[in-house]
């Protein structure tokens, strides 16, 4: 029988979310796909250094140390564009840093979306905003990662933290849009009239669902991973949130109501290994400070490729 892929939490990624190949992408992009495949292939054993996601990477399948082979809870894949000719240098770089990373699809230019659901996939990662829009328009959970410096790089240990948004995130974007139609008040109101309705779900609910469900099997110690959510409703428009994740029966260890004032130093006190928003208001400081990813969306502001 083969290796089941259900039932774990399987993160897909690009190499360029996951290594720094900024250079390589600026070949790519002056002087086009034959230079960047020669480039590649002349610099195989010449490793990438660490990209916006490996910190994530990288902790996450730590967890996998707490379980027996077979019960493994994390898969990571890597999904790339590149051909098979220029995966060796990846590969390579995936076992200098010791990344139990066994599965991997490369593309040759076409679209990844459309292998996420046979590889399983809950999380998707890329640098690039068009896979992103495309893995979210078939249902799976996805972000653009942001470049950012070395700092990012300095986890606060082996515990995975993920810091999530919350609308147009984890819950529909229903209300966000009626706040940027109608304004702040309009807003509030809404919110407090439908106080015992719960939010319907994001593009990253699954993605929590799926997450609270390893940190179950933790119920006795520490789990490896921790959760929180960061976003900018306040009082009275926080009691949906709360009972909304009560109806859903997950867990968030830590959850801030900032009001509108800035997310950033919140990040970093909580030590984030990633954090999702779809606002690059609040990206654009996060993303000096810990691992940030945009969740991009065709009806808000940010995505202009289509």
């Amino acid at each position: 029988m083969g290796y089941d892929l259900d039932n774990k939490l399987v993160v897909a990624i690009s190499s360029r979310a996951l290594f720094d190949l900024e250079t390589e992408n600026k070949v790519f992009e002056e002087k086009g796909l034959d230079a960047y495949y020669k480039y590649q292939l002349e610099n195989e054993h010449n490793h990438p250094g660490k990209g916006t996601g490996f910190r994530l990477v990288e902790n996450l399948l730590k967890i996998n140390k707490y379980f027996a082979h077979e019960d493994r809870q994390v898969e990571v894949i890597i999904l790339s564009k590149n051909n098979a000719a220029t995966s060796l240098r990846i590969t390579n770089a995936i076992n200098k840093y010791d990344l139990e990373i066994l599965r991997s699809g490369w593309t040759s230019g076409k679209d990844i979306s459309v292998y996420l659901k046979a590889f399983k996939v809950d999380l998707f990662l890329s640098a690039n905003d068009e896979d992103v829009f495309n893995a979210l328009e078939s249902g799976v959970a996805a972000a653009k990662i942001l470049p950012s410096g070395q700092a990012v790089h300095n986890s606060l240990g082996d515990q995975v933290r993920i810091v999530f948004d919350g609308d147009a995130v984890l819950f529909s974007e229903e209300s966000e849009l009626i706040y940027k139609k109608h304004g702040l008040e309009a807003f509030i109101e809404h919110e407090k009239e439908n106080r015992d309705n719960p939010l319907q779900k994001g593009p990253f609910a699954k993605l929590l669902l799926t997450i609270s469900a390893i940190q179950d099997k933790f119920k006795d110690k520490q789990s490896p991973i921790r959760t929180a959510l960061v976003t900018a409703r306040s009082a009275p428009t926080h009691e949906r949130v709360i009972k909304t994740l009560n109806v859903w029966g997950v867990r968030i260890d830590e959850a801030f109501f900032l009001g509108g004032s800035e997310k950033y130093e919140i990040l970093e006190a909580f030590g984030a290994d990633i954090f999702f928003d779809d606002q690059d208001v609040h990206l654009e400081l996060s993303s000096g400070v810990v691992p940030s990813a945009k969740v991009i969306h065709k009806s808000i502001e940010g995505f202009n490729n289509k």
